[in-house]
């Protein structure tokens, strides 16, 4: 106990939380099974995402092209959580239609919120919060599962989560303890789990560790202001991860009015409770997914430039071009984008703890570099829809790469001048997407210049990306 109430696991009523009985973890199938949008084809698989693998376009030259990328999924599930919680109906224009923000807009649904969605205009028009009657799937989308418990903890009433096979690996427990702290009752520490939030939480402090995601925190801050007594926020851990994601938190909820502050430590936030303010807004590109097509273009020599490239972004993709102009490449800023190119790359010691989802990028580049690239700081993404860390590893030793693995990172010995040395993986032939969009994406990068890369799962790019192959191949001259 703790001040009285419950913490670790416990065991919520039946009779109060009916969904709490015989849940199970599902896996999605049909994009029926989420209750919203039409469209379904845009997220299933990609053709070739069977036995016989998708074929990554293998060029043999320089590639040089514009790419436009649709919006942030990091933006885009906090701009629909705000605007769920705020004062009056609010559109959102650019907004990434994906399956990770299809899932938030049916838990916001599920929880009194009307979302109506047209390509990537969303109107959302907030409703009286209400527990959810149907259990609200998570999917394998960290946002969902870290950004709506909060929301369900204000609506009150028992809400269940339910997500894929491989949703239960996610960290979740701090968030889960940090509920428990203000009051509510939760009978499992991972997905899937029913948190029952009798009447309403009031809010107060939380002591959480926030050391294996920041979405913790921003899940939190997200919903703080609407609590009666706002929220203070105190991270316990060691340093937390992806910090710019916090950054980002914390300047999308102050253009809602909502007052957020970081005090002296700077692992202590207070969330003052009062009105989130509806408002338009505008999605910025994603530049993480944008960061894949910069790459492609350094890969084949060529010069690939990203339409619509914000001038400033609280995106930790945004640190791309660092990264890149540290291995070598020239980054080239215009008004309207920002494109890269290279005629050869050199390996580098990159600390990615602020920008962890750029792993699988510079791997990439890594693999094509004159000398060894050390990745450190990540650690924390053996966290992420796989093993991170791990799953590259893996993959690159199978296509003859030199890589191996480090407590929080990865070493990578650069094959430059020796690619035709490399070869798509031994057995099958197939490179293993291990259900990670990113996973897919080194793969893909690794197709430019290996020829006969072949990736079992491009279908899970939709998760940011629905219409991921055909831009990869327009980009590449293959469409």
């Amino acid at each position: 106990m703790r001040h009285g109430i419950p913490t670790g696991r416990v065991i919520v009523d039946p009779t109060r939380c009916p969904n709490a009985a015989g849940r199970r973890t599902t896996v999605v199938t049909r994009l029926a099974t989420l209750g919203v949008m039409d469209d379904s084809a845009t997220w299933t698989r990609a053709a070739g995402s069977d036995g016989a693998g998708w074929p990554a376009p293998y060029p043999g030259r320089a590639l040089h092209a514009t790419v436009e990328v649709p919006g942030s999924k990091s933006e885009s599930n906090r701009a629909l959580v705000l605007a769920a919680l705020s004062d009056g109906p609010s559109t959102l224009s650019g907004l990434l239609d994906a399956r990770d923000t299809r899932l938030m807009a049916a838990a916001l649904r599920s929880l009194g919120t009307t979302v109506e969605t047209t390509g990537s205009t969303c109107r959302v028009t907030p409703g009286p919060l209400h527990a959810a009657t149907r259990p609200i799937d998570c999917g394998l989308a960290g946002t969902v599962m870290r950004f709506v418990p909060p929301v369900a903890a204000l609506a009150g009433g028992c809400s269940s989560f339910t997500g894929d096979e491989r949703a239960g690996e996610r960290p979740l427990a701090p968030l889960l303890e940090g509920l428990r702290q203000l009051g509510a009752c939760i009978d499992a520490d991972a997905v899937p789990f029913t948190l029952d939030a009798g009447t309403g939480l009031k809010g107060g402090t939380v002591r959480i560790d926030a050391s294996s995601s920041s979405q913790f925190v921003s899940g939190l801050m997200l919903a703080g202001a609407r609590f009666e007594r706002g929220l203070d926020i105190v991270h316990v851990g060691s340093a937390v991860p992806s910090a710019p994601h916090i950054a980002m938190t914390i300047d999308m909820a102050a253009r809602h009015g909502v007052r957020i502050e970081t005090l002296e430590t700077g692992h202590h936030w207070r969330v003052h409770s009062g009105v989130i303010t509806a408002r338009d807004d505008r999605i910025e590109p994603d530049l993480t997914n944008a960061a894949v097509f910069l790459a492609a273009g350094v890969l084949t020599g060529g010069t690939v430039s990203i339409a619509g490239w914000p001038r400033r972004s609280t995106q930790p993709g945004a640190v791309i071009g660092s990264v890149l102009a540290r291995m070598g490449a020239t980054v080239i800023e215009a008004p309207d984008g920002l494109g890269a190119s290279a005629v050869s790359l050199r390996g580098a010691r990159l600390d990615l703890h602020e920008a962890s989802e750029l792993t699988p990028v510079a791997a990439a580049l890594a693999v094509a570099a004159h000398g060894s690239t050390t990745i450190t700081g990540v650690g924390h993404i053996r966290g992420h829809e796989t093993d991170r860390i791990k799953a590259i590893v893996t993959e690159l030793n199978r296509l003859g790469v030199p890589a191996g693995e480090l407590p929080d990172g990865l070493t990578i010995t650069g094959m430059a001048g020796h690619l035709d040395r490399l070869h798509p993986s031994e057995g099958d032939g197939l490179f293993a997407c291990h259900a990670d969009h990113r996973m897919a994406h080194l793969g893909a990068l690794m197709g430019l210049v290996i020829p006969g890369v072949r990736l079992d799962d491009v279908g899970c790019t939709s998760k940011t990306m629905p219409d991921f192959t055909r831009r990869w191949d327009t980009m590449a001259g293959t469409r």
